[in-house]
């Protein structure tokens, strides 16, 4: 060619190509870049992810479809990270108005592996849904979750307050999630505050859970 392209003309001339072409690569490169890094620090045998996501904040009078608040336009990118490798495993972008658990939809489960969210995705109908394809899940509770006590740990480790199996007892999160769930309660000393965790997995210690979480 000769003669550098600007990026004016590379802007054009990308306008007018798929951007498919441009995300099939990307993710290409970043399943290349995980298996140079496979790890396995929680020694579980399957992957490790946590899924969260980040507000951007756009001027609303150029990104007018990306209304957020009165007077405030943004979106979420919900990022699927892979915390072994310490690299994305991929990303999702909405509006920043839609609510954080309706991106859980579009995260691509894997049957033994883990997954760690915040509070705000007790998004009972997708937690069943990775429970019912044999995948694991680490949430914390919301403070106002209903439910009922059915089976207890006695012997705890250090810092543990309660281990227990429950039932859920709220009208809608109970059909959703019809079946028992484990309860974790955890206090952290670095934080000294505790933590309340939901699992499906029953097969790993609490402290196994606590640390999960904390490793997101």
């Amino acid at each position: 060619m000769g003669r550098n392209v600007s990026r004016s003309s590379l802007a054009r001339a990308n306008g007018d190509r798929d951007y498919h072409i441009f995300e099939a690569y990307a993710y290409y490169l970043v399943n290349e870049a995980r298996q140079k890094r496979v790890t396995d620090i929680f020694k579980l045998g399957g992957n490790v992810y946590a899924f969260d996501s980040t507000t951007i904040d756009l001027c609303l009078s150029v990104f007018w479809w990306a209304k957020f608040r009165k007077k405030k336009g943004g979106i979420k990118v919900h990022t699927l990270y892979d915390v072994e490798t310490q690299i994305p495993a991929s990303f999702h972008i909405i509006e920043a108005s839609v609510h954080d658990s309706k991106a859980m939809n579009e995260i691509p489960y894997e049957s033994g592996s883990y997954y760690i969210f915040d509070r705000a995705y007790n998004n009972f109908k997708m937690l069943y849904r990775i429970h019912q394809i044999g995948a694991y899940f680490v949430v914390r509770a919301k403070k106002n979750l209903q439910y009922m006590p059915i089976k207890w740990k006695h012997r705890l480790p250090k810092n543990v307050f309660s281990d227990m199996t429950i039932g859920l007892t709220g009208f809608y999160p109970k059909q959703y999630y019809p079946e028992p769930l484990r309860l974790v309660r955890y206090w952290d000393e670095e934080q000294k505050r505790e933590f309340v965790f939901l699992t499906n997995a029953t097969h790993i210690s609490a402290l196994q859970v606590a640390e999960l979480y904390k490793k997101r």
